[in-house]
């Protein structure tokens, strides 16, 4: 069982136990009309009860001083189950504006197909509520904007759900680039494969999904207009129309967590190729991606490149992990822990062996030793030992926790300063669609991650 699972499954465990009991600065980090006592409950509802808005909701509970109070899907079997799995008392509905105007919910988690992302993130904003929208925070690069607009506009808190941020092992690695223990930062690269159907978002389709179950006609929004399709519905990640594929649902963490550790603002330069290889099963989207991400040298860090990977058809050993490399040691960010090993080079280069040095005359190779040892001492020539520094992240950690920690605890202050604001979120979110740009239109991105814009 994979570790995104096992949070899965312990995040339900932990609203079930809390029903059972009924129980970095960012800019405009500003506290505007504080509303909620620190003695009060937050109230919130999700928008899009599928599998990740089951998974929010289990993190926000595992939070104290928290109340779920509403629920809205399309499909009338998840509303179902919302009150089977948290009360009767849970207020659901197909209308996500119904929660919008109930004055007693504080904040809104928004986890809908990608295509609805913005449109509910806006309304809700301007409704007064926070929001909590999963990643990728847009589907169209165009739409960023918008959304930092009416945050700013508004001065509600946001978060977006790139959760592995909050964790202690991407703190470590900020800790460990910031201090410059991997030398001079060069080179990224971070895959996440998989081989299976569920994994590949073939998700399980209800018996009962029909026009009758499924509100069809708002489920498309602005996307094309085309009958009834159950699968297109359950199984909306395999689709343009409505997400954005393997880029948007798993390199937006990868870039997210790079970001994050690096400090950077976002690459220049955005190269993908890729295909559909084995998921032949009418998804329009690649099962098979890799990108290539330029980044320019900033106040923070030098210039590098980010190789980024995702391969649904992976039936050889998976060995998920990112590794961030410099001139003088790596970090390799495992599943609950990193290594950071460090070899640095002496400062003589040294000579012999496969070099050229044999091919020279005899009095020349005496004349080149000469030079060599009137150039550099024995201290020169010796490389220091080869250090590994091991971090584990603690037992109990659960970093989708951490961050609603983070969302709820800057809710109560009435603060924009969340770990994950949408200034952050679309500077990771605008390049994972450029990504997706890339390989469909074949051509090279150009990005400017300062004004965040298209070049």
């Amino acid at each position: 069982m994979g570790s995104t699972r096992r949070k899965f499954i312990k995040s339900i465990g932990a609203a079930s136990a809390l029903l059972a009991t009924d129980s970095f600065a960012k800019p405009f980090n500003i506290i505007r009309n504080m509303k909620i006592s620190p003695n009060d409950k937050i109230r919130f509802a999700t928008i899009g009860m599928g599998i990740q808005g089951h998974s929010d909701t289990g993190a926000a509970l595992s939070n104290e001083g928290v109340e779920f109070v509403a629920a809205t899907d399309l499909y009338t079997g998840r509303l179902i189950r919302v009150k089977e799995l948290f009360g009767n008392h849970i207020f659901t509905t197909r209308d996500y504006r119904e929660i919008l105007n109930r004055k007693d919910i504080d904040a809104v988690l928004i986890a809908t197909a990608d295509h609805w992302h913005d449109r509910i993130t806006i309304d809700a904003l301007n409704a007064g509520k926070s929001v909590y929208c999963e990643k990728p925070m847009v589907q169209k690069i165009e739409r960023g904007k918008g959304v930092i607009e009416a945050w700013k506009k508004t001065g509600k808190t946001m978060q977006v759900g790139s959760q592995g941020i909050s964790g202690s092992v991407y703190e470590e690695a900020r800790r460990m680039v910031q201090a410059g223990d991997i030398g001079q930062l060069n080179y990224i690269e971070s895959n996440n494969d998989r081989f299976d159907s569920i994994g590949a978002w073939n998700y399980s389709i209800p018996t009962d999904a029909s026009p009758e179950t499924v509100d069809w006609d708002t489920f498309l929004g602005n996307a094309p207009k085309r009958p009834f399709d159950a699968t297109r519905f359950f199984r909306w990640r395999n689709y343009r129309d409505y997400g954005t594929g393997v880029a948007g649902d798993l390199f937006v963490h990868l870039i997210t967590g790079a970001h994050y550790i690096t400090g950077s603002y976002g690459p220049s330069r955005i190269l993908s190729s890729g295909e559909l290889s084995y998921w032949k099963d009418g998804r329009d989207v690649p099962d098979l991606l890799v990108s290539i991400l330029d980044y320019p040298k900033t106040e923070k860090h030098e210039q590098f490149q980010m190789v980024l990977r995702v391969n649904f058809a992976n039936a050889g050993s998976i060995r998920n992990n990112t590794r961030i490399i410099g001139t003088e040691g790596q970090i390799d960010l495992l599943d609950s822990g990193l290594v950071l090993s460090k070899k640095k080079l002496p400062k003589a280069p040294g000579y012999g062996g496969y070099d050229s040095h044999f091919t020279f005359a005899a009095s020349e190779q005496e004349k080149f030793k000469k030079q060599y040892d009137a150039r550099y001492t024995e201290a020169d020539r010796k490389a220091e030992p080869v250090k590994e520094v091991k971090f584990e992240a603690p037992k109990d950690e659960d970093e989708h926790k951490n961050h609603f920690a983070n969302f709820f605890a800057n809710v109560r202050k009435g603060s924009q300063g969340t770990i994950e604001d949408p200034i952050f979120a679309f500077r990771a979110a605008a390049p994972v669609l450029a990504c997706n740009e890339s390989y469909f239109q074949q051509k090279i991105i150009n990005w400017d991650p300062i004004e965040m814009k298209l070049k």
